[in-house]
């Protein structure tokens, strides 16, 4: 018996002949009098390729014309050009054999499900063509994210999972604890002793790799980390998620300019990759799911970014006559909505934002000599808003600790990052991606639920 060959494969030969193997699900079954046609589809791409079984096998009124929608098969037979519209080839079977069924109530049928019930089978869900496409073209950007950083001399860092570090300074943070919670050991004033606790501190799951980021940059130059986050924000939004995954590069010797061209070069990088290497899953997303999705990226890919300060984009806003329902000011952060008109209405490009008020970032961007702003920047782009933040980090000694105690955190506890300060500190910069909201834009999908194979919301983690 021959290897299976995937149906990606199969269908990108030059031409036909020669006995193959195929081995997937069924998306279709259809029985006629003298013929069954099976669509087979092992997820390698969008489409899946026919199996034509004639009655003269062994087990066709037996076994072939009883399988559905859904059933495992293997299927040996010659590659033939198909006389059918819209394929090229299709598999004249030799062997069809059932290798599991479905119960009557298998809830994938050849119909549209909506979103919100296949949240409901999650461990369904990756059948669909939809959910399918969005697995390759998540496989296919996170190969061109590692391929962009590689090409330009990046280390790839792996960070830690379990910090003790807030990075952002908001505290929506989940604790890592082998404590009892009902009955922890107790300190002599009350507290939890978390000297007790697995690491003999207070632990969480990380919310950004970008500290550790900094310790790889101020020694290796150019590094970057890719992994999961993890945020305690109770949301329950179509743009937020309680774990995600982030990109975020690290550079020494790097200022704001730089870091916002890395990021426009990165972005529109992995964009035309995606444009080169998923074509047929991007254009089921531009047929399926949003109208025109192919040529907004080919025009992000294309035109240059505009780039304004927090300043000019809200006196842009002022002036744009809009009546916003959160209204604009400056030293409040930009909202979705304001994200939206700058880059569909306005510029009907990305757009980079630099050099936002200190009250609405963290404490390690680059305080400006005004003290009022500070070397932060977004990347805005159409329909999603910010899918990038970034800065300039504060490397001056003084001046950090300064920010730390007025964000109400405690020097003593970063004293190896104001180590970094102490010991060779240099300008350095960088970013970070969600990898979920590149995929909201590059797919035209609408929820990050739906971005993710098994999304993580306030009050459900399911598997």
């Amino acid at each position: 018996m021959s290897a299976p060959v995937r149906v990606a494969d199969l269908l990108a030969r030059e031409s036909a002949g020669g006995s193959v193997r195929v081995q997937g699900w069924l998306k279709t079954a259809r029985h006629g009098k003298g013929v069954s046609f099976l669509e087979v589809s092992d997820g390698s791409c969008m489409a899946g390729i026919q199996v034509v079984a004639e009655p003269s096998l062994a087990n066709y009124e037996s076994e072939i014309r009883a399988l559905g929608t859904g059933c495992a098969v293997d299927a040996e037979g010659e590659l033939v050009a198909s006389p059918a519209a819209g394929q090229r080839f299709e598999v004249r079977a030799a062997r069809v054999a059932q290798v599991g069924g479905v119960g009557d109530d298998y809830p994938l049928q050849k119909k549209r499900h909506s979103f919100e019930f296949l949240r409901t089978i999650g461990h369904l869900r990756l059948r669909t063509n939809t959910m399918g496409a969005v697995a390759r073209v998540r496989h296919a950007a996170s190969r061109a994210i590692r391929r962009f950083f590689d090409e330009r001399g990046f280390l790839e860092l792996h960070t830690p999972i379990v910090t003790a570090s807030d990075c952002e300074g908001a505290g929506a943070m989940f604790r890592v604890t082998t404590l009892d919670p009902l009955a922890p050991p107790r300190t002599p004033e009350g507290g939890v002793d978390w000297a007790q606790d697995f690491f003999a501190r207070p632990t969480f799951l990380t919310v950004s790799g970008q500290l550790e980021a900094e310790i790889g940059a101020l020694a290796l130059s150019k590094v970057y980390t890719f992994g999961p986050t993890f945020r305690a924000e109770n949301s329950n939004t179509s743009r937020h998620l309680a774990e995600f995954w982030m990109v975020e590069p690290e550079v020494a010797f790097l200022d704001l300019d730089g870091d916002a061209e890395l990021a426009e070069a990165f972005v529109k990088s992995v964009l035309a990759e995606l444009l080169a290497r998923s074509a047929d899953d991007l254009a089921f997303f531009d047929e399926r799911v949003e109208k025109g999705v192919v040529a907004t990226l080919e025009h992000v890919v294309r035109e240059p970014f505009e780039r304004m300060t927090y300043t000019e984009a809200v006196a842009r806003l002022e002036k744009s006559g809009k009546a916003f329902e959160f209204p604009v000011a400056w030293g409040t952060d930009l909202q979705s909505e304001h994200e939206r008109w700058l880059t569909e209405e306005h510029v009907k490009r990305p757009v980079v934002v630099t050099n936002y008020p200190r009250g609405v970032k963290a404490f390690y961007m680059y305080l400006d000599d005004d003290e009022k702003t500070v070397r932060a920047m977004d990347v805005l782009v159409p329909r999603v808003g910010e899918i990038v933040g970034g800065s300039q980090r504060e490397h001056r000694l003084d001046v950090v600790t300064r920010r730390m105690r007025e964000t109400g955190l405690d020097p003593e506890a970063y004293g190896w990052y104001l180590d970094l300060r102490r010991h060779g500190s240099v300008p350095h910069a960088g970013f970070g991606l969600g990898l979920e909201r590149l995929l909201l834009f590059a797919t035209g999908m609408a929820n990050v639920r739906d971005v993710i194979p098994f999304p993580r919301t306030p009050g459900s983690a399911e598997f």
